[in-house]
């Protein structure tokens, strides 16, 4: 039984000062660079153009890897947010990189989906990882949806003769949680105390207020910029992207800034703020691991940072906002504010129960 494919890969013959490109019926090819680093770029070109030449390859001759590398290659750069691509690349490529396209079927997605794991904990000692748990299979789905956009791209290209179909895990329900005022005030409490610039607590402010996603409001400032939206104090106005950001799919329209949060944030810019979010006079990249300890340490767990969107939606909708002034404030679809949120306003249903309740003449 022959041996499987092994790809397109980097080699280095003892007595030659270059790295070769093989790949499986292909003469070797020198890449003419000496050094590592460029001979992988070399190596990328070659995958990104291999088979473009001529006619399109069979599923049965070409790797997942190659697609997955023409789609980083060419299609990555011009999405918004390249570095989503790049995290389920991560993920990927370690069980895919070598698969065929033909073995793209139901069995091996499911096995994809097994081995997809987590470390949750770790020696004390050695720091090595001791128990694993299984990836949310809605990490696994969105995984599993960019290899199919990668098949999808390769084809629609010209690269290989038909997509194969990625069967993905089962769309998880709407995650409904949401915290209560008595539990955002005991996080919002534990934030303030327990970090030295009290930019958790910032983020926790807005996010309640706003409903915004968390990567919008560590992008903002106090001023137009280059990295995302800002405040407008002036005007009252809350820009959730900035001019040179592309649109995505979640969407960030500007919205009015409530009053109690106005007073924070001109409060944080008279003190020569220049972030919404900053730690040291910087901006704040990410705060997983202090938002985490924060809620493990104020006892509201299930929580994350997108929890407080949705309290904010549910907040709002139980004070008697609609369903369309909720959609437009919350940049969110009023499809999804119905499906997700509706049930927590006083109108929810209201005039079917009406018309059920009322007494036939």
């Amino acid at each position: 039984m022959p041996r499987p494919s092994k790809g397109a890969r980097l080699h280095k013959f003892k007595h030659r000062p270059f790295w070769y490109i093989r790949d499986t019926g292909q003469s070797d090819r020198s890449t003419g660079c000496t050094s590592r680093l460029e001979a992988e770029k070399a190596l990328a070109a070659y995958i990104a153009t291999k088979g473009r030449e001529g006619a399109a390859n069979e599923p049965a001759n070409v790797t997942c890897g190659e697609v997955l590398a023409v789609y980083a290659e060419e299609y990555a750069p011009t999405v918004a947010a390249p570095e989503r691509i790049g995290y389920a690349l991560d993920a990927l490529l370690p069980f895919w990189s070598e698969l065929k396209l033909s073995h793209v079927k139901g069995e091996t997605c499911r096995r994809y989906a097994k081995t997809r794991k987590k470390v949750i904990a770790r020696d004390p000692e050695t720091k090595e990882p001791t128990e694993f748990a299984p990836i949310s299979p809605g990490t696994v789905r969105r995984e599993l949806g960019v290899l199919q956009r990668a098949i999808n791209y390769a084809h629609a290209e010209g690269f290989i003769t038909s997509a194969s179909a990625v069967t993905l895990p089962a769309k998880p329900e709407p995650k409904e949680r949401w915290l209560t005022r008595d539990e955002a005030a005991r996080l919002l409490w534990t934030a303030y105390r327990g970090h030295k610039a009290k930019h958790l607590a910032k983020f926790i402010l807005i996010a309640l207020y706003t409903g915004t996603r968390k990567d919008a409001i560590l992008r903002m400032g106090f001023e137009p910029n280059t990295v995302g939206g800002w405040f407008d104090l002036d005007q009252g106005i809350m820009f959730r992207r900035g001019d040179s950001e592309r649109q995505t799919k979640k969407r960030r329209t500007p919205a009015r800034i409530p009053r109690q949060l106005a007073a924070h944030l001109r409060r944080w810019r008279a003190s020569g703020a220049i972030w919404a979010v900053e730690y040291q006079g910087a901006r704040v990249g990410d705060l997983k691991r202090a938002f985490s300890k924060a809620v493990h340490e104020a006892g509201v767990s299930p929580c994350t940072p997108h929890t407080l969107k949705h309290t904010a939606i549910t907040w709002a909708l139980q004070n008697g906002a609609s369903i369309w002034d909720a959609a437009g404030f919350f940049s969110t679809s009023a499809d999804t504010i119905e499906k997700v949120y509706g049930h927590h306003s006083p109108s929810f249903q209201e005039t079917a129960l009406r018309a059920v309740e009322r007494r036939f003449d």
